[in-house]
């Protein structure tokens, strides 16, 4: 009996001894299972639900406390103070901000194109009217009624320089040559007024012109001058031109899919992360937006190159195409040419009639005037005092240099817009151990990849379709690629604005010659055509439907496509 009471003793001992080490055994799993002391209770929501109230948005549905973040599809899951409903909205707001960002960043730079090409082109509309009141003031004092006359002949020439300018189909050697012309015929019938003149007569002056010169050297030098000198202008206005519609189109930035979600990881993460006030770190910055504006950077190569040619032909133009030193003086010029077949009157005459045959007299009791009677008077031009002064009160050569300084600030713009984006302070924290690195608070690792589409490839932010490229990207490009062989030509004083239909593809040798079917205008399509108009209300409004024939003048942009951009357009070389 004794030994079967302390065999039960012993066995009730060890069964409570192994009950014992099972409690602790439980005891112990139980408190490694409790959460620390600091995530004892989910963390407040009062931070993120003041700085999302101060972006506009309801607190309706926002968390008052953490809770679990399975339901998130771009921000890290675990506890959270974002609801799905709120990951959208932020996926929303990061998109219209990096639009905002793009718009700001570039803001001067598309303000500097909108302002100069203002500037420029009121300033040469007023240079040529102020010219043409200034002819027109001057004659009528020095010429009189004769002048008032036959003022269509010279109102025409200004309207025609208008209308080239302005891009209308105008050959400036034909219309030059066609000015000389119609001021010889009417200059050699008031110089020999006591004849009668057929039109077939006239006709035949015209053609002893050039042999007899009866204008001496003046419409050859003017030609020479004019035709360079405008079509530098026209190229420079409709350069600036161009360059503000391509920034203001590259600057509405398409924002796909995949940037928007690294936007919103990037910006607003934090935010579900209890973390509403924390930026950015610095590189992390750089990889979204060099993923993110990766298609804008390849356009910077031809941006420069077109930046390059625009600073060329300025120099042009405050050098041996100056635009103001040819149009000022042009009532001098002409004034002096009419001078010249004046003095050489008996000669030109002599030489015509023994060419041409000789002239009717006029009938009895039809009184002849003299040559001192029809030109009692030379020309007295203006002093500089009196001289119209130009639009603002400024000069081109001013003007020019200011455009020359913003032009020279715009090279590079659009592959260094990720680090102006980026730049400290502005977007970024610049404590790189105190910033917000995609996943929580401290330094960002991974490398910054370089800007560019095909450099994307590695992005470790962006998922960026590197064989993929922007359609509109592409076309801008191959807007800027015509306008910096637009400008090229100029610069050598060639308009290739005139091209011969019977030779396709190849531009005009000389200033602007072409044959009668020759247009201003190189039409080429895309899939879908801008149509640019310039600052001024009353031009017309410009073709818009690809294919059609568009303006080239700085009211107009040319309509463009890469796949059928001529091929002279890409291969002109700088002679």
């Amino acid at each position: 009996m004794e030994l079967l009471c302390l065999c039960e003793t012993s066995s009730r001992i060890s069964l409570m001894y192994a009950m014992w080490r099972l409690q602790v055994a439980l005891c112990t799993l139980s408190v490694l299972s409790l959460p620390s002391a600091g995530e004892s209770k989910a963390r407040s929501c009062s931070e993120v639900r003041q700085a999302y109230s101060a972006k506009g948005f309801s607190l309706l549905n926002v968390p008052l406390q953490e809770i679990s973040g399975e339901h998130l599809r771009v921000c890290p899951q675990g506890y959270t103070c974002c609801t799905s409903e709120m990951e959208d909205r932020l996926n929303q707001q990061s998109k219209l901000e990096f639009e905002n960002l793009v718009e700001e960043s570039s803001h001067n730079m598309r303000t500097t194109f909108i302002s100069r090409h203002k500037k420029f082109d009121e300033f040469f509309l007023e240079l040529l009217d102020n010219s043409e009141k200034s002819l027109n003031s001057m004659f009528i004092k020095t010429y009189g009624k004769l002048f008032m006359q036959n003022s269509e002949v010279f109102q025409d020439l200004f309207t025609e320089l208008k209308r080239y300018y302005t891009g209308g189909n105008v050959n400036l050697e034909e219309m030059l040559n066609d000015f000389w012309s119609r001021l010889l015929e009417r200059m050699f019938q008031l110089l020999n007024s006591q004849y009668h003149f057929t039109d077939d007569y006239l006709e035949c002056v015209s053609k002893y012109a050039d042999q007899l010169k009866p204008f001496g050297d003046v419409p050859r030098k003017l030609k020479a001058q004019v035709t360079r000198a405008f079509i530098a202008a026209r190229t420079f206005v409709q350069g600036l031109m161009v360059g503000r519609e391509v920034a203001n189109r590259v600057a509405k930035v398409n924002v796909v899919p995949a940037c928007v979600r690294a936007l919103t990881k990037m910006l607003y993460c934090p935010y579900c992360r209890s973390m509403p006030g924390l930026k950015p770190c610095p590189n992390y910055c750089h990889n979204v937006m060099r993923g993110c504006l990766a298609n804008q950077a390849d356009l910077d190569a031809e941006w420069n190159l077109f930046i390059d040619a625009m600073l060329l032909v300025a120099d042009r133009l405050e050098g041996p195409f100056n635009i103001e030193a040819v149009i000022e003086p042009i009532d001098i010029k002409i004034s002096e040419a009419i001078m010249a077949m004046q003095d050489n009157s008996m000669q030109v005459s002599a030489k015509v009639f023994q060419g041409c045959g000789q002239p009717k007299p006029l009938g009895i009791g039809r009184s002849a005037r003299g040559i001192s009677d029809v030109f009692s008077a030379r020309f007295r031009p203006y002093t500089p005092e009196q001289r119209p002064t130009t639009a603002a009160g400024t000069s081109l050569d001013r003007l020019v240099i200011d455009i020359k300084e913003k032009l020279k600030e715009s090279k590079r713009f659009w592959s260094k817009l990720p680090d102006d984006i980026c730049a400290e302070g502005k977007l970024t924290e610049s404590d790189e151990e105190q910033c917000w690195n995609s996943h929580t608070k401290g330094r960002y690792f991974p490398e910054v990849v370089k800007e560019g589409l095909t450099n994307q490839v590695n992005n470790p932010e962006v998922d960026v379709d590197i064989t993929r490229p922007d359609t509109l990207i592409r076309q801008q490009i191959m807007a800027l690629r015509v306008m910096t062989n637009k400008l090229k030509n100029a610069y050598n004083g060639n308009d290739i604005y005139f091209q011969d239909s019977s030779d396709e593809g190849s531009s005009s040798g000389s200033g602007s010659g072409c044959s009668d079917g020759c247009t201003t205008e190189l039409v080429y399509v895309e899939t879908e055509a801008p149509v640019i108009r310039a600052d001024r209300s009353d031009e017309h409004a410009a073709a818009a439907a690809a294919g059609k024939s568009l303006s080239c003048g700085p009211s107009t942009l040319l309509v463009m496509a890469s796949l059928t951009l001529p091929l002279w357009a890409m291969q002109t070389e700088w002679r």
